[in-house]
Parts: C-alpha cells; structure tokens; sequence
C-alpha cells in the first residue's frame, strides 16, 4: 500500500467548509500513510480546511476498464504545518518532485509561485485500498497501526 502511495504523485483532496464543498488536485509526497502538499492559502480548498479539517482523499490512475481499477480512498484530517515538520515535508517533497528540492534551478515562475505556498499534511483516520483485479468491488481497509 506505502509502495503505491509512493509510485503515484496526484491525489484528489475533497473539503468542505460546512456550506461549500471542493474537490482539486494536489502533487503530494507521503511519509508512511501520512500525506504533504504544498498550496496557496488563499485556494478554495485551503480556505475550507481552515474552517474544517476534515478531508476525503482519493488516489487513483484513469483506467479504461473496471477490472483493472486500483487506488486509495481516504478519509482524515488536513492541518497547516510549520516549523521541524514543514522542513521534513520540504525534504521529502524535493526528493520526490526535483523541481522543488533543486528551487534555485527552478524555472522563474515555479520559483516566483513557492513563495506564496503553506505547506499541509493529511493524517488519514481511515484508509482504503481498492484492487478490482483481485475481484469486481474488492475494498480492503488498511490498519493505520501496522
């Protein structure tokens, strides 16, 4: 499971603010099963995460057959972070996406765009792996412990 959180690079970060739900794509980097992204605080879903943590995550490819479908649904609480975790968050980021780990090689607008970003995590509470190519519907919840 840690392996195709590792091997993807896209997730769907679903929130909601009470009155306003928002979905958008993030570019995230994972530490065990927990999430980092990077986004502007001024985005619709940063706004709503500020009123109410709580976040659905999917993760997945575009298949074209059900039998093939594959992918990760997650249900957990999203925060700001600062400080010793944002630096870990940075460094596993810029191993992942070399574009940030290597800023001052970045292209001007990529640089000029990170300058105006907060750093997030996603702490799952609950967490699913779907595989239909081990059969039609196959949903296996991950224990968070192990």
């Amino acid at each position: 499971m840690q392996r195709y959180l590792k091997e993807h690079n896209v997730a769907t970060l679903a929130t909601g603010n009470g009155t306003d739900i928002w979905a958008a794509a993030v570019f995230y980097v994972n530490d065990g099963y927990t999430l980092y992204f990077l986004s502007s605080p001024k985005s619709r879903h940063c706004m709503n995460l500020a009123r109410n943590p709580l976040v659905a995550v999917t993760i997945q490819e575009d298949y074209t057959d059900w039998l093939e479908i594959k992918g990760v649904q997650i249900e957990g609480m999203a925060s700001k972070i600062s400080g010793v975790e944002e630096e870990k968050a940075r460094k596993l980021y810029g191993k992942k996406f070399p574009v940030v780990g290597m800023l001052a090689q970045a292209p001007a607008a990529i640089a000029k765009a990170l300058t105006k970003v907060c750093w997030y995590k996603v702490v799952p509470r609950r967490l699913y792996f779907i595989d239909n190519s081990v059969g039609l519907g196959q949903r296996d919840e991950i224990d968070l412990n192990d």
